[in-house]
């Protein structure tokens, strides 16, 4: 079976402890919005692997796979991402974003000399389409603008979210493959 895009495991409540956290770098919008964010642990693994599934789902529902073949082409796809992602962007953040403390996504960003990466974003199907990313990715333009940097993210070109990037101010930078590579660059200072 596969797994469930939906589902939640209530150990992945905020900070596995309860605390109350406040908005990270500024981050007002998405705290308005009731995002709460901490740092991946081992323990989320299988949560993080759920969420990557919910987002092939689409493109998996056109193969004659079956659900255990699927299933264990989206464990070996999210396995080699997650290493490559810890291998190839050290130093960067990797937070599990929270809800009412409940684990409904990810948001791993690299802060670089002269830009700063959204390496990876996503969250639960559920909560796509509420205004909730609109407001994690206007605080990290605030963010990158009062640093005074660019922001750069992958895109795969048919992803639903192009239209929001696009809405936000991104616009192609490149092209790599399956993806455009999305740049967002701060209003000129008076």
């Amino acid at each position: 079976m596969l797994p469930d895009p939906e589902g939640v495991d209530a150990r992945h409540k905020a900070g596995h402890d309860g605390e109350e956290r406040a908005p990270p770098f500024g981050w007002t919008r998405a705290a308005a919005a009731g995002l709460t964010f901490r740092p991946i642990t081992d323990a989320d693994l299988p949560f993080l692997a759920r969420l990557y599934a919910s987002t092939r789902m689409e493109e998996l529902a056109v193969t004659d796979w079956s659900d255990t073949q699927k299933a264990s082409f989206l464990r070996s796809q999210f396995d080699a991402q997650h290493s490559h992602y810890q291998k190839h962007y050290q130093g960067s953040d990797f937070f599990v974003v929270e809800r009412a403390r409940i684990a409904i996504g990810r948001l791993y960003l690299a802060r670089w000399r002269s830009e700063h990466r959204i390496v990876d974003i996503a969250l639960l199907p559920a909560h796509r389409g509420r205004g909730l990313g609109n407001a994690l990715l206007s605080d990290l333009l605030d963010e990158a603008a009062r640093a005074g940097k660019a922001v750069t993210i992958h895109v795969e070109k048919f992803n639903p979210a192009m239209s929001l990037y696009r809405r936000l101010g991104f616009v192609a930078a490149g092209e790599e493959g399956a993806y455009d590579l999305m740049r967002w660059v701060p209003s000129p200072g008076p």
